[in-house]
């Protein structure tokens, strides 16, 4: 068996859960994943878990806050006006909004909180700034 190296295609099922254990992502149910390493499917501190496993191999690792996806910016977390969104955008808190860039791409933001006059938008990765335990079983 070859061990994983940082350009490995590699089938894995994996899962992610909060420190209070509950699951944020998980493929093993659903099936596993296929990648690359290197790709950027996996922030390198999760890329960096994998490097020597070999197929078979099952483990569990801890990250820490912020490690798996960064930390959590204050300055990303933004106060929009309502006028400001089209007058159809359903306003859930917890829901996904997606806007258009001027360069044409596309980012989104989560809904954390609707005011009467505004609504405040956490432009953040979900899971930024929070510890996370990453089970994996390579295939």
């Amino acid at each position: 068996m070859t061990a994983i190296d940082r350009t490995s295609p590699i089938t894995l099922n994996f899962r992610f859960t909060l420190a209070d254990g509950s699951e944020v992502l998980s493929t093993f149910d659903s099936g596993p994943a296929s990648l690359s390493l290197g790709e950027g499917k996996f922030g390198s501190a999760i890329e960096d878990r994998l490097i020597g496993l070999e197929a078979g191999a099952k483990a569990s690792f801890e990250l820490a806050a912020g490690e798996a996806f960064g930390p959590h910016y204050a300055e990303l977390v933004e106060t929009i006006d309502r006028r400001e969104l089209p007058a159809e955008t359903a306003l859930e808190p917890g829901s996904v909004l997606t806007f258009t860039a001027p360069d044409g791409g596309s980012f989104s933001g989560q809904l954390v909180e609707v005011r009467d006059d505004a609504v405040v938008l956490d432009f953040n990765h979900p899971l930024a700034g929070k510890a996370l335990r990453f089970d994996v079983e390579i295939l």
